[in-house]
């Protein structure tokens, strides 16, 4: 018998998008325990659209939340809702195929010690796939060293045990982008993840209300994450050795930030932001090993 799944979608004046994302979950082979759409204060769903919502299948439940425009702080308030042994993940506008859920409870199955399955993801932009023919990094097993240099892990791909996001607090409430960067750092330096090999996820972007979008960049907001990990001393805490030794752990994530805050750093000097790219070089001096 299958784990039961609680599935959190938040979303932010997608109505119609999310309707077709929930007709995905609602399609799946292995049917989920729950659906929980976070509404963080859409001005395109009214009372009339939230009863549509509901209607569509008894166990969909609808909660609003007053605007924030974070997307952590969105799915953490669908999590304290949650009650099924595993929480997956869908972004409004992405969509899922029908086995997804199905292969994704197998391969938990088959990888007791992963608390994370993802998978691959097809990207169509405008309606038309992009090539993620160059991505080469590791996906399965130990990936904290990868997922160090970018984000590695989609998050309408991930099915996560309940009790790991739990006692890890969730995503950071506070970022408008990169946040799930920041959360797959504190899940993989403690643990390892599984992966299905498979596209079970369409993944729609181009359609302009994004929040990279609207920064055109993102990596000052993973910076600034990394950062604040590294200042907390979260990679040097004892239980943490799926990697490494925890200083071993530390110094990786500080060549990184080092790494990171030097090319960002030349950046802003070519576009004549001096004192940004003072303060980034100072960083990128003060982490390099």
């Amino acid at each position: 018998m299958y784990a039961s799944v609680s599935v959190i979608i938040p979303v932010y004046n997608r109505y119609d998008m999310l309707i077709q994302a929930l007709q995905s979950v609602l399609a799946q082979t292995a049917a989920p325990h729950e659906v929980i759409v976070v509404d963080d204060g859409s001005t395109d769903i009214d009372a009339a659209r939230a009863a549509r919502l509901t209607g569509l299948d008894p166990r969909l439940r609808y909660r609003r939340i007053a605007h924030c425009g974070c997307p952590g702080a969105v799915r953490n308030a669908g999590a304290d809702l949650c009650s099924g042994d595993w929480i997956a993940l869908l972004d409004s506008d992405d969509i899922w195929l029908p086995h997804k859920l199905e292969l994704q409870l197998r391969c938990a199955a088959d990888n007791p010690d992963a608390p994370l399955v993802h998978t691959r993801e097809r990207w169509l932009r405008n309606g038309r796939e992009v090539s993620q023919a160059g991505q080469t990094h590791s996906r399965s097993g130990t990936v904290f060293p990868d997922a160090l240099v970018k984000c590695i892990i989609g998050p309408s791909t991930v099915m996560m045990r309940r009790d790991l996001y739990v006692q890890l607090g969730g995503f950071r409430g506070d970022m408008q982008i990169a946040e799930d960067y920041e959360f797959w750092l504190r899940v993989t330096a403690r643990y390892p993840v599984a992966y299905v090999d498979q596209p079970l996820v369409e993944k729609r972007a181009g359609h302009g209300d994004q929040l990279s979008a609207k920064y055109g960049h993102i990596e000052r907001f993973r910076i600034d994450g990394l950062l604040q990990l590294v200042r907390n001393g979260y990679f040097l805490q004892p239980e943490i050795a799926v990697t490494a030794q925890p200083a071993g752990l530390q110094r990786l994530a500080c060549a990184e930030l080092a790494r990171k805050c030097a090319i960002y750093a030349a950046g802003a000097a070519r576009r004549g932001r001096s004192a940004e790219a003072a303060r980034y070089r100072a960083l990128a001096d003060r982490y390099r090993q």
